[in-house]
């Protein structure tokens, strides 16, 4: 769950909690408490926006090794980005 976690905000820059639990398919609960986690572990920003706390990635380590993961698998596997995409829509829908 953390690696997707992860995943969906280094895919989208920034998101809440509500919209990361919609789109991974997970409880708002478990959710908030890995993002939680992250944030105390200094991985993850956070900042208000009206009614809600949108997260992001900070630290420039765990950017980078997103990076690495990513691209290794887009490497190995082509056409993977289009499917983890096309099952998170399919998931938030």
């Amino acid at each position: 769950m953390r690696i997707k976690v992860l995943d969906h905000l280094h895919r989208h820059d920034e998101a809440s909690v509500q919209e990361v639990a919609t789109a991974l398919g997970a409880s708002h609960a478990t959710v908030s408490r890995h993002l939680n986690l992250f944030h105390r572990a200094e991985i993850l920003g956070r900042r208000r926006d009206g009614p809600r706390v949108r997260y992001r990635i900070t630290d420039p380590a765990v950017l980078r090794l997103c990076d690495e993961v990513c691209q290794g698998l887009a490497e190995r596997h082509p056409g993977l980005d289009i499917q983890l995409t096309q099952q998170a829509q399919e998931a938030a829908a």
